[in-house]
Protein backbone atom coordinates (compact mmCIF):
# COMPACT_ATOMS: atom_id res chain seq x y z
CA UNK A 1 0.00 0.00 0.00
CA UNK A 2 1.40 3.40 -1.02
CA UNK A 3 1.66 5.86 1.87
CA UNK A 4 0.41 9.43 1.65
CA UNK A 5 4.03 10.64 2.02
CA UNK A 6 4.93 8.63 -1.09
CA UNK A 7 2.08 10.25 -2.99
CA UNK A 8 3.32 13.69 -1.95
CA UNK A 9 6.91 12.93 -2.98
CA UNK A 10 5.75 11.45 -6.28
CA UNK A 11 3.90 14.68 -7.05
CA UNK A 12 6.86 16.82 -5.97
CA UNK A 13 9.28 14.80 -8.09
CA UNK A 14 7.02 15.30 -11.11
CA UNK A 15 7.58 19.06 -10.90
CA UNK A 16 10.12 19.86 -13.62
CA UNK A 17 11.69 23.27 -13.20
CA UNK A 18 12.79 24.81 -16.51
CA UNK A 19 15.10 27.32 -14.87
CA UNK A 20 18.60 25.99 -14.07
CA UNK A 21 18.83 28.02 -10.86
CA UNK A 22 15.63 26.42 -9.58
CA UNK A 23 17.01 22.97 -10.38
CA UNK A 24 20.16 23.83 -8.45
CA UNK A 25 18.11 25.09 -5.52
CA UNK A 26 16.05 21.88 -5.44
CA UNK A 27 19.21 19.75 -5.58
CA UNK A 28 20.71 21.90 -2.82
CA UNK A 29 17.73 21.12 -0.58
CA UNK A 30 18.17 17.41 -1.31
CA UNK A 31 21.90 17.42 -0.63
CA UNK A 32 22.32 19.69 2.38
CA UNK A 33 19.71 17.75 4.37
CA UNK A 34 21.09 14.41 3.20
CA UNK A 35 22.95 11.85 5.29
CA UNK A 36 26.39 13.29 4.38
CA UNK A 37 27.24 16.56 2.63
CA UNK A 38 30.98 17.26 2.82
CA UNK A 39 33.71 18.49 0.50
CA UNK A 40 35.04 14.94 0.05
CA UNK A 41 31.90 12.86 0.58
CA UNK A 42 28.24 13.17 -0.43
CA UNK A 43 25.74 10.45 0.47
CA UNK A 44 21.95 10.49 0.23
CA UNK A 45 19.65 7.65 1.30
CA UNK A 46 15.97 7.34 0.49
CA UNK A 47 13.23 4.73 0.58
CA UNK A 48 11.39 6.47 -2.26
CA UNK A 49 12.18 5.44 -5.85
CA UNK A 50 10.90 8.74 -7.28
CA UNK A 51 13.27 10.70 -5.05
CA UNK A 52 16.15 8.40 -5.97
CA UNK A 53 15.55 9.05 -9.65
CA UNK A 54 15.06 12.80 -9.12
CA UNK A 55 18.33 13.35 -7.27
CA UNK A 56 20.23 11.20 -9.78
CA UNK A 57 18.74 13.09 -12.74
CA UNK A 58 19.54 16.48 -11.19
CA UNK A 59 23.12 15.48 -10.36
CA UNK A 60 23.75 14.17 -13.88
CA UNK A 61 22.17 17.20 -15.56
CA UNK A 62 23.90 19.82 -13.42
CA UNK A 63 27.29 18.28 -12.52
CA UNK A 64 27.83 14.95 -14.36
CA UNK A 65 29.56 13.30 -11.37
CA UNK A 66 30.39 9.62 -10.97
CA UNK A 67 27.43 8.18 -9.07
CA UNK A 68 27.29 4.92 -7.20
CA UNK A 69 23.83 3.55 -6.37
CA UNK A 70 23.17 0.73 -3.95
CA UNK A 71 19.71 -0.72 -3.29
CA UNK A 72 18.87 -2.78 -0.22
CA UNK A 73 15.67 -4.70 0.40
CA UNK A 74 13.72 -3.36 3.39
CA UNK A 75 10.92 -5.85 4.09
CA UNK A 76 9.47 -4.02 7.09
CA UNK A 77 8.93 -0.71 5.29
CA UNK A 78 6.17 0.31 2.93
CA UNK A 79 8.62 1.18 0.16
CA UNK A 80 10.50 -2.15 0.43
CA UNK A 81 13.81 -0.74 -0.84
CA UNK A 82 16.44 1.62 0.55
CA UNK A 83 18.48 3.42 -2.08
CA UNK A 84 21.90 4.79 -1.19
CA UNK A 85 23.29 7.35 -3.64
CA UNK A 86 26.97 8.18 -3.20
CA UNK A 87 29.44 10.38 -5.04
CA UNK A 88 32.63 8.32 -4.95
CA UNK A 89 34.95 10.84 -6.58
CA UNK A 90 36.36 13.41 -4.14
CA UNK A 91 36.87 15.97 -6.93
CA UNK A 92 33.17 15.75 -7.83
CA UNK A 93 32.21 16.30 -4.20
CA UNK A 94 34.53 19.30 -3.87
CA UNK A 95 33.22 20.81 -7.13
CA UNK A 96 29.61 20.61 -5.93
CA UNK A 97 30.50 21.73 -2.39
CA UNK A 98 32.31 24.79 -3.72
CA UNK A 99 29.62 25.61 -6.28
CA UNK A 100 27.07 25.96 -3.49
CA UNK A 101 29.38 28.36 -1.67
CA UNK A 102 30.59 26.05 1.10
CA UNK A 103 34.18 26.06 2.29
CA UNK A 104 36.51 23.72 4.10
CA UNK A 105 36.98 26.19 6.93
CA UNK A 106 33.25 26.48 7.75
CA UNK A 107 32.74 25.86 11.48
CA UNK A 108 29.47 24.00 10.89
CA UNK A 109 27.18 23.21 7.98
CA UNK A 110 24.64 26.00 7.48
CA UNK A 111 22.26 26.86 4.66
CA UNK A 112 23.93 29.30 2.26
CA UNK A 113 21.14 31.81 1.66
CA UNK A 114 22.87 33.05 -1.51
CA UNK A 115 21.55 29.88 -3.21
CA UNK A 116 17.93 30.78 -2.41
CA UNK A 117 17.81 34.50 -3.11
CA UNK A 118 14.25 34.62 -4.51
CA UNK A 119 10.82 33.24 -3.61
CA UNK A 120 10.99 30.78 -6.52
CA UNK A 121 14.36 29.47 -5.37
CA UNK A 122 13.13 29.13 -1.77
CA UNK A 123 10.16 27.06 -2.98
CA UNK A 124 12.45 24.84 -5.06
CA UNK A 125 14.89 24.47 -2.15
CA UNK A 126 12.11 23.45 0.26
CA UNK A 127 10.74 21.04 -2.33
CA UNK A 128 14.13 19.33 -2.43
CA UNK A 129 14.38 19.37 1.36
CA UNK A 130 10.98 17.68 1.69
CA UNK A 131 11.83 15.12 -0.99
CA UNK A 132 14.97 14.22 0.91
CA UNK A 133 13.97 14.34 4.57
CA UNK A 134 10.26 15.18 4.74
CA UNK A 135 7.17 13.16 5.52
CA UNK A 136 3.47 13.76 6.11
CA UNK A 137 0.91 11.59 7.86
CA UNK A 138 -2.23 10.15 6.31
CA UNK A 139 -4.84 12.96 6.69
CA UNK A 140 -7.50 10.36 7.55
CA UNK A 141 -5.54 9.63 10.74
CA UNK A 142 -3.85 12.89 11.78
CA UNK A 143 -2.36 16.17 10.56
CA UNK A 144 1.42 16.05 10.89
CA UNK A 145 4.22 17.03 8.52
CA UNK A 146 7.91 17.07 9.33
CA UNK A 147 11.49 17.44 8.12
CA UNK A 148 13.97 15.09 9.82
CA UNK A 149 17.17 17.19 9.84
CA UNK A 150 20.62 15.74 10.68
CA UNK A 151 22.12 18.82 12.39
CA UNK A 152 20.81 21.37 14.88
CA UNK A 153 22.08 24.44 12.99
CA UNK A 154 20.39 23.23 9.81
CA UNK A 155 17.10 22.82 11.69
CA UNK A 156 17.43 26.39 12.98
CA UNK A 157 18.09 27.64 9.43
CA UNK A 158 15.12 25.67 8.08
CA UNK A 159 12.77 27.10 10.71
CA UNK A 160 13.96 30.61 9.88
CA UNK A 161 13.47 30.11 6.13
CA UNK A 162 9.97 28.70 6.65
CA UNK A 163 8.89 31.47 9.04
CA UNK A 164 10.12 34.18 6.63
CA UNK A 165 7.91 33.12 3.70
CA UNK A 166 5.68 36.21 3.28
CA UNK A 167 2.54 34.55 1.84
CA UNK A 168 2.45 31.81 4.50
CA UNK A 169 2.01 32.04 8.25
CA UNK A 170 4.28 29.14 9.18
CA UNK A 171 5.06 28.45 12.85
CA UNK A 172 7.25 25.34 12.74
CA UNK A 173 8.28 23.58 15.94
CA UNK A 174 11.36 21.48 16.67
CA UNK A 175 11.91 18.33 18.69
CA UNK A 176 14.92 16.01 19.01
CA UNK A 177 14.22 12.41 18.03
CA UNK A 178 16.80 9.62 17.83
CA UNK A 179 19.66 12.05 17.37
CA UNK A 180 17.93 14.04 14.61
CA UNK A 181 16.27 17.45 14.79
CA UNK A 182 12.66 17.21 13.63
CA UNK A 183 11.03 20.38 12.30
CA UNK A 184 7.29 19.79 12.21
CA UNK A 185 3.80 21.22 11.65
CA UNK A 186 0.53 20.01 13.20
CA UNK A 187 -2.30 22.11 11.76
CA UNK A 188 -4.00 21.02 8.53
CA UNK A 189 -3.99 24.60 7.19
CA UNK A 190 -0.22 24.98 7.58
CA UNK A 191 0.42 21.56 6.04
CA UNK A 192 -1.80 22.43 3.05
CA UNK A 193 0.00 25.77 2.66
CA UNK A 194 3.39 24.02 2.80
CA UNK A 195 2.49 21.40 0.20
CA UNK A 196 0.95 24.03 -2.07
CA UNK A 197 4.02 26.26 -1.74
CA UNK A 198 6.48 23.52 -2.68
CA UNK A 199 4.39 22.16 -5.55
CA UNK A 200 2.18 19.32 -4.22
CA UNK A 201 -1.11 21.09 -4.90
CA UNK A 202 -3.10 17.92 -5.62
CA UNK A 203 -2.09 16.36 -2.30
CA UNK A 204 -2.91 19.62 -0.52
CA UNK A 205 -6.40 19.52 -2.06
CA UNK A 206 -6.73 15.89 -0.96
CA UNK A 207 -6.03 16.94 2.64
CA UNK A 208 -8.64 19.70 2.41
CA UNK A 209 -11.17 17.27 0.93
CA UNK A 210 -10.45 14.68 3.61
CA UNK A 211 -10.84 17.32 6.30
CA UNK A 212 -14.23 18.34 4.90
CA UNK A 213 -15.39 14.71 4.87
CA UNK A 214 -14.20 14.25 8.46
CA UNK A 215 -16.02 17.40 9.57
CA UNK A 216 -19.28 16.25 7.96
CA UNK A 217 -18.87 12.81 9.51
CA UNK A 218 -18.15 14.31 12.94
CA UNK A 219 -21.20 16.58 12.69
CA UNK A 220 -23.39 13.61 11.78
CA UNK A 221 -21.97 11.56 14.64
CA UNK A 222 -22.52 14.41 17.09
CA UNK A 223 -26.10 14.78 15.89
CA UNK A 224 -26.75 11.05 16.17
CA UNK A 225 -25.17 10.91 19.63
CA UNK A 226 -27.27 13.87 20.72
CA UNK A 227 -30.44 12.27 19.41
CA UNK A 228 -29.60 8.94 21.05
CA UNK A 229 -28.92 10.75 24.33
CA UNK A 230 -32.27 12.57 24.08
CA UNK A 231 -34.12 9.34 23.27
CA UNK A 232 -32.43 7.60 26.21
CA UNK A 233 -33.31 10.49 28.49
CA UNK A 234 -36.95 10.46 27.33
CA UNK A 235 -37.17 6.67 27.69
CA UNK A 236 -35.73 6.77 31.22
CA UNK A 237 -38.08 9.55 32.33
CA UNK A 238 -41.03 7.85 30.65
CA UNK A 239 -40.31 4.55 32.40
CA UNK A 240 -40.21 6.30 35.77
CA UNK A 241 -43.48 8.11 35.03
CA UNK A 242 -45.20 4.95 33.80
CA UNK A 243 -44.18 3.09 36.96
CA UNK A 244 -45.64 5.88 39.11
CA UNK A 245 -48.89 5.98 37.10
CA UNK A 246 -49.20 2.18 37.30
CA UNK A 247 -48.78 2.34 41.08
CA UNK A 248 -51.53 4.96 41.30
CA UNK A 249 -53.71 2.87 39.02
CA UNK A 250 -53.18 -0.29 41.11
CA UNK A 251 -53.61 1.31 44.54
CA UNK A 252 -56.22 4.03 44.09
CA UNK A 253 -57.20 4.04 40.44
CA UNK A 254 -56.58 6.68 37.78
CA UNK A 255 -60.01 8.17 38.51
CA UNK A 256 -58.72 9.24 41.94
CA UNK A 257 -56.48 11.84 40.29
CA UNK A 258 -57.47 15.46 39.69
CA UNK A 259 -58.70 16.13 36.16
CA UNK A 260 -55.46 17.76 34.95
CA UNK A 261 -53.28 14.92 36.29
CA UNK A 262 -55.68 12.20 35.14
CA UNK A 263 -55.60 13.50 31.55
CA UNK A 264 -51.82 13.58 31.28
CA UNK A 265 -51.52 10.22 33.07
CA UNK A 266 -53.84 8.54 30.54
CA UNK A 267 -51.99 10.22 27.67
CA UNK A 268 -48.67 8.95 29.01
CA UNK A 269 -49.99 5.39 29.34
CA UNK A 270 -51.15 5.50 25.72
CA UNK A 271 -47.92 7.18 24.45
CA UNK A 272 -44.88 5.95 26.42
CA UNK A 273 -42.46 7.18 23.73
CA UNK A 274 -43.79 10.74 23.59
CA UNK A 275 -41.67 13.66 24.84
CA UNK A 276 -42.95 16.06 27.51
CA UNK A 277 -43.32 18.80 24.90
CA UNK A 278 -45.50 16.55 22.72
CA UNK A 279 -47.50 15.41 25.74
CA UNK A 280 -48.24 19.01 26.61
CA UNK A 281 -49.27 19.83 23.04
CA UNK A 282 -51.66 16.84 22.84
CA UNK A 283 -53.72 17.72 25.93
CA UNK A 284 -57.26 19.06 25.49
CA UNK A 285 -55.87 22.42 26.51
CA UNK A 286 -52.25 22.48 25.24
CA UNK A 287 -49.56 23.50 27.71
CA UNK A 288 -45.79 24.08 27.47
CA UNK A 289 -43.09 21.50 28.13
CA UNK A 290 -42.50 23.18 31.49
CA UNK A 291 -46.18 22.83 32.34
CA UNK A 292 -46.19 19.14 31.34
CA UNK A 293 -43.07 18.55 33.43
CA UNK A 294 -44.75 20.23 36.42
CA UNK A 295 -47.76 17.93 36.17
CA UNK A 296 -45.53 14.87 35.87
CA UNK A 297 -43.64 15.87 38.99
CA UNK A 298 -46.98 16.17 40.85
CA UNK A 299 -47.86 12.67 39.64
CA UNK A 300 -44.53 11.32 40.91
CA UNK A 301 -45.09 12.97 44.29
CA UNK A 302 -48.63 11.58 44.41
CA UNK A 303 -47.26 8.08 43.79
CA UNK A 304 -44.62 8.50 46.51
CA UNK A 305 -47.26 9.56 49.01
CA UNK A 306 -49.03 6.23 48.45
CA UNK A 307 -46.15 4.48 50.18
Amino acid sequence: MVSFSSEVKKELCSVNAVDTEQKKAELYGLLIFSKVFKKDKIVLTTENSDVSKKVTDLLEELYMPIIEKETTLRVRTTEHHLSKISLINADDCLRIFDDYGHHDNDISLRVNRANISSDELVAAFLRGAFEGCGSVSDPMKSYHAEFCVPHKNLSVDLCKILSEIPECDFTPKTVVRNGSYVVYFKGSEQICDLLTYIGATNCAMEIMGTKAVKQVRNNINRRINSEVANITKIASASAKQLAAIQKIKDKKGIESLPDDLREIAVLRLENPEMSLRDLGQNLSVPISRSGANHRMNRLLEYAEDLE
